[in-house]
């Protein structure tokens, strides 16, 4: 089916290339002439020529290294080739078959232009060595399938230096860090005697120390 894509693809660029070609070269060489005869050149009017060199270069870039089919630029290279051939045979023959009163937008299409000068000839030729360029009769490489993680023919995915284990680990054994304070005294402590009456801490000595009264007397 690919082959069927490319070469209808072949047989669409072919006259597209032709008129594309046609009105960049004779809009280039007209406007140029004109910038000779008047003196003074205005480079804004390159533009549509530009234009229509440059979309024919992508058609027949695109032609030319799409991996689609070689059966495309092959057949377009074949037909672009033949006209310039055909001048080695009959020249005056191959210009009578050249329409020549044909317009486009008003402006006349001299389609003579091209094969004449040996454009389409140079075109024809490196789509022709574009055509037997081994890379374009290969097909695509087609990526394996990666098995999924469950089978048991999946590989063990390797273990990177930043992988730890779950497992055990002898440290979890060791005494938590401390800030060297020591550990507290389990036995409970005495509890304090507890006052009497409402009087202030300070009015009676504590245990029993002598009073200052028994001393004097």
């Amino acid at each position: 089916m690919r082959h069927l894509w490319s070469f209808l693809a072949g047989l669409v660029v072919v006259p597209v290339t032709w008129v594309l070609v046609t009105l960049g070269q004779d809009g280039s060489a007209d406007t140029v002439n004109r910038w000779v005869e008047i003196g003074t050149a205005n480079t804004a009017n390159l533009i549509e020529p530009a234009v229509y060199l440059a979309v024919g270069g992508i058609v027949l870039g695109l032609l030319g290294t799409l991996r689609i089919s070689p059966l495309g630029p092959l057949v377009a290279g074949l037909l672009l080739v033949t006209p310039y051939v055909g001048l080695f045979v009959s020249p005056f023959r191959v210009r009578e078959r050249i329409p020549s009163d044909w317009r486009f937008l008003g402006d006349p299409l001299p389609l003579g232009l091209p094969v004449e000068n040996g454009t389409l000839f140079l075109i024809g030729v490196l789509l022709l060595v574009a055509t037997f360029s081994g890379q374009r009769w290969r097909r695509w490489p087609v990526a394996a399938p990666q098995p999924e993680s469950g089978t048991p023919d999946a590989p063990a995915p390797d273990q990177t230096l930043t992988d730890w284990s779950p497992g055990p680990s002898a440290e979890r054994d060791t005494a938590p860090l401390s800030l060297g304070y020591p550990d507290p005294d389990p036995t409970p402590t005495e509890p304090l005697p507890r006052r009497t009456g409402g009087g202030s801490p300070w009015s009676a000595p504590p245990g029993n120390l002598p009073r200052r009264d028994d001393a004097t007397s």
